[in-house]
């Protein structure tokens, strides 16, 4: 009989987030964009030619982040269907991890001249990364009994934000002495960062699945028809969702609030670098900030939520959310935008802690969990296409980001509203 809570399972599961960190990182976060912006930008243009067609280089960054997203959000659900009918979720988790790690090692031959080759591969890695977390997001209930799943879940984010940053440090040793590893060709060590990005997810995505089941309850589906039965599967799940009101309440609420903190995440460093015009070590030591305080944030929130409870904890972080967005649109200085790193670290691996458990606490006894997570995460992705869209949109026709970041504090206002009735509808429902 399989046993919720083992040690070495859960050590196991949160290693995951050690590996697939590095992804978000290194290549969303820092040495890509930053590496991406200079090779696409001359001295007197920003402009690059996509497929035949003129584009601002940063605003192509995002309508690939949006479009790998869609791809996920599209096909995820049936997916995930797929998988709790077969017992095949280790299978298709596999199968995105190594979609994505192979695709960033073979951002290693990005030079800057092949923009479609890049922003190809970047996409696929993107599809990767995401797709895989449906499915890794899908473990949580099924490894861990609900009073320990806001711990897990904040462990398997502060030993991502750690792991990650470690292999960020060693990149960065890598790029500023690249005599130290005997390289001395320009843009060499940032493509070496890439492809280490790929080894390490794929290496530490091994250790997980080791020890992962690969079918815990046991599903011995009938041949064939594996899609119309997913399709069932996932109508199935859906109407438990829109009966169970709490449910889709936090889905609704979710979806705005992970809108802002998603873009946050993706174009930080693209709005240091153009708005402020920072080098770029000043823009990784940023994301180091965001990422060593990220540790303590993501345990922090999980304290709040056990001595306040899910929902009012999600409430600060919303909160503190506006604030930021309201402080990051006045910032005009390094040491200002330090500051609001430091914030941002403190929510950004608390919320989304505490939203993955909050989710998985909130979810009917079921043997489906990978359908109910592809909600949650299609969720996420729409959020991420709608966020980045409309932010590289802003900026393309205003030529400001500061503009978009009005934006993202509407979309944590609302956030911050819909989780108000969510806590509405709870107590009634205790009631």
């Amino acid at each position: 009989m399989f046993q919720k809570n083992n040690k070495k399972l859960i050590n196991a599961w949160c290693l995951y987030d050690w590996g697939n960190s590095a992804y978000n990182l290194v290549i969303t976060s820092t040495i890509f964009p930053i590496y991406y912006t200079i090779a696409t930008s001359t001295e007197t243009s920003d402009m690059v030619d996509f497929l035949g067609i003129q584009i601002v280089n940063t605003s192509l960054y995002t309508y690939a982040i949006s479009f790998s997203f869609l791809v996920v959000a599209l096909t995820s659900p049936l997916l995930s269907a797929i998988s709790d009918y077969t017992g095949s979720k280790k299978g298709f988790m596999q199968f995105f991890t190594f979609l994505g790690a192979i695709s960033c090692s073979l951002l290693f031959f990005f030079k800057g001249e092949s923009v479609e080759y890049g922003i190809i591969c970047f996409a696929l890695a993107s599809v990767g990364y995401s797709g895989s977390l449906v499915f890794y997001n899908a473990y949580l209930p099924e490894i861990a009994t609900p009073d320990q799943q806001d711990r897990v879940s904040a462990k398997g984010f502060a030993l991502g934000y750690l792991g990650s940053s470690l292999l960020l440090i060693f990149n960065l040793v890598m790029i500023l002495n690249p005599s130290l590893f005997s390289i001395t060709t320009k843009g060499v060590p940032s493509r070496v960062s890439f492809l280490l990005v790929g080894i390490w997810w794929a290496v530490f995505a091994g250790i997980t699945f080791y020890h992962l089941p690969k079918n815990i309850f046991n599903k011995k589906p009938k041949e064939g028809r594996y899609i119309l039965n997913g399709y069932k599967e996932l109508q199935s799940v859906w109407q438990q969702i829109k009966k169970i009101k709490h449910l889709s309440r936090f889905l609704f609420s979710f979806f705005f609030f992970t809108m802002g903190v998603q873009t946050v995440m993706y174009v930080a460093a693209l709005f240091g670098e153009k708005e402020l015009k920072l080098e770029s070590g000043q823009l990784i030591t940023t994301i180091l900030i965001i990422q060593f305080v990220g540790i303590g944030g993501a345990y922090l929130f999980s304290f709040l939520s056990k001595k306040l409870g899910n929902v009012n904890a999600l409430l600060i972080a919303v909160s503190f959310w506006i604030l930021i967005c309201i402080g990051a649109y006045f910032v005009y200085s390094v040491f200002e935008f330090y500051a609001i790193a430091f914030c941002v670290g403190i929510v950004m691996g608390g919320i989304q802690a505490l939203a993955r458990s909050t989710y998985s606490k909130l979810l009917p006894e079921t043997q489906d969990h990978a359908s109910f997570f592809s909600f949650f995460d299609v969720s996420e992705k729409i959020a991420i296409v709608l966020g980045t869209a409309s932010y590289g949109l802003i900026e393309q026709l205003t030529h400001s980001m500061r503009n978009s970041i009005v934006l993202l504090t509407v979309y944590f206002i609302v956030g911050l509203i819909l989780l108000l009735r969510l806590k509405k509808t709870l107590q009634i429902e205790k009631n």
